[in-house]
């Protein structure tokens, strides 16, 4: 019968020290939190400069594609320039938006 209230006592004796540990480390971790979102944000230059590159080069084989298309005579022409078009401002748009959201 000692055994049980001995295993409580230390049950909480470890469970006090680890709380004492657990506080000290709560400065270390709002460090840790703000460095994280420090390294983070600035990923988003580089970032937006590269999806700013890859709608370039979309842009440039949707052109060629395109202009393939209307020199064969197809009749689709309008809707591949649309859909091409739309898919780069769309990628324009969410770069741009991305960056001012979270910056």
């Amino acid at each position: 019968m000692t055994k049980k209230p001995f295993f409580t006592s230390l049950a909480l004796a470890a469970l006090l020290l680890s709380s004492h540990l657990l506080y000290a480390q709560g400065g270390n971790g709002t460090a840790g939190i703000q460095d994280a979102t420090t390294q983070v944000t600035s990923y988003f230059d580089p970032l937006t400069k590269l999806m700013y590159a890859i709608g370039a080069v979309l842009g440039l084989v949707g052109a060629i594609k395109v202009y393939g298309k209307w020199n064969s005579g197809d009749q689709d022409t309008q809707k591949t320039a649309v859909s091409w078009f739309g898919s780069m401002i769309f990628l324009v748009i969410v770069a741009t938006v991305v960056r001012s959201f979270f910056l």
